[in-house]
């Protein structure tokens, strides 16, 4: 994934303006029509509060549609503007100034300025809010309003990825004091407008007129998002002309796409990674050897084959992966081995050892088979899994973050401190396993501010080698977005890896062919 050096960031900020606004080809893409998407990851709970989304559903239909960010990851991973114009930084990487976007007014007419940015960051810091980017924004000390037009943001310590992290999908743009109604209408400054939204069944948008985004981008009049979270009907759905585009293929069932003509799937290799989460605060997993154990029982090779169909490669629990700048190939990796799975069960006084494990689809397409080929293989070395099938609605909400053991997806992030920094830092809301290691820690930190790229890389090789040996979850593969559409629609040449459907921007990319 090709990137904007981070040098490069602090010293110019120019990231928004090399870029054209969009990151597509200049071709001629027709303006009009229908784009209707089948999607899973869709909850009855469903809100227009970005901090409360974790899948891609709400993540294409708000950051991917109705509201817009700071910055955003283009498809081949760069770093562009949305609604800030351009950025730069102190030498330090400590205080960083933003440019807005002049001319740009949410839904309801009111205007797009600072104070809007300022309320909408304060939002994942506010007292109870409950937001996966709460860790961003805590590390923002000072928030300053500089004209209508600039923001002044000044942080803890230096982060060189800083204007990266602002293109998180939950960081979105919220019109200033009118925050409560923008969540309740899903009022932002995005290519479209709510037309209807039933939360867990549909979501209808309607192409905004005179956007600020021109005729770059949002191509589609009108977009159709239907929430179906079970993979057979989502792929019969495309198959019978019901929607134009879904994601998340079953691969068993996959052959009867490429017989289609009209049909095509889409292989894009990212930093996808399916994986197993150990609460290590709770018994047995807060015994290193016990999780050690459990990484040694797992046949990684046969999950890619069996549960990927070869749509992805083998991963040794680290979240960095090929897309990644700082990615360690040459980690050793943990291979199939029941005998050093026992003798870690010995290390921590066992003969035997018996789980559960919580598994459903809603987790990743296949995830109940992965975790009986989990059962299977762990079984060779002593350790039974007992596979406890969960109900695809309500997991996220009542199943991770709650079970001591269960299965879980995440899409990757564009750098590695925005991975570690959402997903492992000690307390961040989304660190599943709760795990807390010091020498991570103090890595994190310590890379976190390093320009030097050498030394950099050094740090986040340790860091992955912390994880594969001490870490709190088992990742055994990195899957490719593998997705499926319509051939009366057409996308760029380059399509997005960092989320699926485009980084959820197919509204924004795509159009009728």
């Amino acid at each position: 994934m090709a990137q904007i050096s981070r040098r490069g960031l602090l010293k110019t900020g120019v990231a928004a303006g090399v870029l054209g606004l969009t990151g597509l080809p200049l071709r001629a893409q027709t303006r009009g029509g229908k784009l209707t998407a089948g999607m899973n990851g869709a909850n009855t709970s469903d809100s227009w509060d970005g901090r409360t989304h974790s899948d891609l559903f709400m993540i294409a239909c708000a950051m991917g549609a109705v509201f817009d960010c700071l910055t955003e990851v283009s498809a081949d991973g760069t770093l562009k503007g949305e609604l800030a114009e351009s950025w730069e930084a102190t030498p330090d990487a400590k205080t960083w100034t933003f440019n807005l976007r002049q001319g740009v007014t949410f839904h309801n007419g009111k205007p797009f300025g600072a104070d809007d940015v300022l309320e909408s960051l304060q939002m994942h810091v506010a007292e109870g809010a409950k937001s996966a980017a709460q860790p961003i924004i805590a590390a923002v000390t000072e928030m300053k309003k500089l004209s209508d037009s600039q923001v002044q943001l000044t942080l803890k310590a230096g982060n060189a990825d800083f204007p990266y992290l602002l293109s998180d999908y939950h960081i979105l743009m919220y019109p200033a004091g009118q925050i409560d109604e923008a969540i309740a209408k899903g009022i932002g400054t995005g290519l479209y407008q709510v037309a209807s939204f039933d939360p867990g069944v549909r979501f209808v948008g309607k192409r905004v007129e005179n956007h600020y985004k021109g005729d770059s981008a949002g191509y589609f009049d009108e977009i159709e998002y239907i929430a179906i979270n079970d993979t057979t009907a989502r792929m019969n759905a495309l198959m019978t002309g019901q929607v134009d585009a879904i994601n998340r293929i079953d691969f068993k069932t996959e052959a009867l796409l490429k017989a289609n003509p009209m049909l095509e799937i889409q292989d894009i290799p990212g930093n996808t990674h399916y994986y197993f989460p150990m609460l290590t605060k709770v018994a047995p997993f807060d015994d290193v050897n016990v999780r050690q154990a459990l990484k040694w029982g797992i046949d990684r090779k046969e999950m890619v084959a069996k549960i990927l169909q070869g749509h992805g490669t083998v991963a040794y629990d680290t979240p960095i992966g090929p897309a990644n700048q700082y990615f360690d190939a040459d980690l050793d990796p943990l291979e199939f081995d029941p005998d050093k799975a026992k003798y870690h069960l010995k290390q921590a006084g066992m003969d035997s050892l018996n789980i559960d494990l919580s598994a459903s689809d809603a987790a990743f397409t296949g995830g109940v088979d992965a975790a009986l080929l989990y059962q299977s293989s762990a079984a060779k070395a002593g350790i039974n899994i007992n596979v406890v099938q969960e109900p695809a609605d309500g997991y996220w909400s009542n199943v991770w973050l709650k079970k001591p053991f269960c299965e879980s997806y995440f899409s990757g992030r564009a750098t590695e401190d925005w991975m570690f920094s959402t997903a492992y830092e000690a307390g961040v809301p989304w660190n599943d396993s709760q795990w807390d290691d010091a020498r991570f820690q103090e890595l994190l930190v310590k890379a976190r501010a390093e320009l030097d790229s050498d030394t950099r890389r050094a740090q986040y090789y340790e860091m992955q080698q912390i994880l594969r040996d001490r870490g709190g979850v088992i990742i055994p593969m990195f899957a490719n977005t593998v997705q499926a559409i319509n051939k009366k629609i057409a996308t760029p040449a380059k399509v997005g890896g960092l989320w699926q459907m485009d980084n959820a921007r197919m509204a924004e990319r795509w159009w009728m062919a």
